[in-house]
């Protein structure tokens, strides 16, 4: 968006006569910024609240059925994606701690995988449940206000009353 400005010809020598308009970009808000999604973050978003739809359908399921095993890769896969594409999000060009996260969804979503295929059906239903109440406190986290999803929401709410 831009706007023009017009200085008057009270503004003092050098100033500009009253019929030039000079066209200068119009800052960014705060908001707008914190809205701005970039195909990554899309990627990101889609892929963590698919998992975290189908994850909790794979809990609600009767275990070691093949419905349970076909949403469980299923989720696997949206989980690995979110966290894979999670390193190409970042601020200023740098990691922060909360990439910490994704290596720890990597590493805990591969011992459950490992667990199941060992049979120890035990450690895979903790690991999984573990990484998925991970991926709710996450979502939560989110939501909050001043962070894009959180944004995005509550001024949608804010909206809504309005």
């Amino acid at each position: 968006m831009r706007r023009a400005i017009r200085r008057s010809p009270l503004a003092g020598a050098g100033g500009f006569p009253d019929n030039v308009s000079i066209a200068i970009p119009a800052p960014e808000t705060a908001m707008q910024a914190s809205l701005a999604f970039t195909p990554l973050i899309l990627i990101h978003v889609a892929a963590a609240g698919g998992a975290l739809v189908l994850g909790g359908l794979t809990l609600a399921l009767r275990k070691g059925t093949a419905m349970h095993k076909l949403f469980g890769r299923l989720w696997v896969v949206l989980m690995l994606v979110a966290a894979l594409v999670s390193f190409g999000i970042q601020r200023s060009g740098h990691f922060s701690a909360i990439h910490v996260l994704s290596v720890i969804t990597i590493v805990s979503v591969s011992a459950a995988i490992v667990a199941a295929a060992r049979g120890r059906i035990s450690a895979h239903r903790r690991g999984m449940t573990a990484v998925y109440a991970s991926l709710v406190v996450a979502a939560i986290f989110t939501l909050l206000p001043g962070r894009r999803l959180g944004d995005l929401l509550w001024n949608a709410v804010v909206l809504a009353q309005g």
